[in-house]
């Protein structure tokens, strides 16, 4: 008989967290598939997606607080970094951009690293490749009729086309929201995704433990990508840059543009956080080549 390998079930405090925020197809499968498999690190892609997402969203909507948020997420993330044998607990998720300061309680020192890109792109890609996953006229229809009458109507289950954030009153587009087309909530997720971020690390994580990024910045330059190796704490390897190169979380492989009434209709909600985060709307969509 062989003998089992014994096991420290002891939770291990120095393993260092490293959270991959943004708005969502920008990266953060890319990073997943990256690093997966290099030894002392411990890596996922939207870790327990359907527990984190409706509590994120519920935050992020008013509609539960803080402590409720940090006890939810101490059984989820807290409990997997703290079980965890590895020097470093990665989690790449979009989830958690609206939950920096509840996983700043549970884990003080951890790092984070804010993915953003061209929001054209990230529209347009929610838009075209995943319209029965995020914000589609009937999920979002249902989660507004509960979020309006809680007491009389059932709680839309754990999955994830219906838990896209609803702007409440004094919100960010809170007036407009209930007019808009799912290509128009779309543009709204990614400008409120990066208000979010840039907010809760401005406001909450030290400059020495946060990182934001361009995707487009990480593909193409080197320093970024050293930048991004150094923060994380993994070696720079030379293929990695080869990697980067071609998009990994891909459901179609084509490139939609937007037409000229998304185009229209983009700027009109996104312009701003464009020119914030540096980026120019007047000129030519990129293609991505597949």
């Amino acid at each position: 008989m062989t003998p089992h390998t014994a096991i420290d079930p002891a939770p291990n405090r120095d393993t260092v967290p490293v959270f991959v925020i943004g708005s969502g197809r920008s990266g953060t499968r890319t990073i997943f598939k990256l690093l997966s498999g290099i030894e002392g690190l411990e890596i996922h892609h939207e870790f327990c997606c359907t527990h984190v997402q409706p509590v994120a969203a519920l935050y992020a909507m008013g509609r539960i607080g803080i402590d409720e948020v940090t006890d939810e997420m101490r059984s989820l993330h807290g409990a997997a970094i703290d079980l965890s044998d590895a020097d470093t607990w990665i989690d790449c998720s979009n989830k958690l951009t609206w939950v920096v300061e509840p996983l700043l309680r549970l884990h003080p020192g951890a790092r984070f690293v804010n993915l953003i890109r061209d929001g054209r792109k990230v529209a347009n890609s929610y838009f075209h490749k995943l319209p029965d996953e995020m914000y589609d006229d009937r999920s979002t229809a249902i989660l507004r009729r509960w979020l309006d009458a809680p007491d009389g109507t059932p709680k839309p289950p754990p999955e994830k086309k219906y838990w896209w954030n609803i702007p409440i009153d004094g919100m960010p587009f809170a007036e407009e929201f209930p007019d808009f087309d799912q290509f128009q909530r779309t543009a709204y997720h990614w400008v409120e995704s990066n208000r979010v971020a840039a907010e809760s690390l401005a406001e909450h994580v030290p400059p020495d433990r946060q990182l934001t990024l361009r995707l487009e910045d990480l593909v193409s330059e080197p320093s970024s990508l050293e930048a991004f190796c150094d923060f994380v704490g993994v070696p720079c390897e030379d293929s990695y840059a080869e990697y980067l190169k071609t998009p990994q979380n891909v459901i179609y492989p084509m490139d939609f543009g937007l037409s000229d009434d998304q185009r229209f209709q983009f700027a009109e909600i996104a312009a701003p956080m464009m020119r914030q985060l540096g980026y120019d709307i007047d000129a030519k969509e990129y293609t991505v080549v597949y």
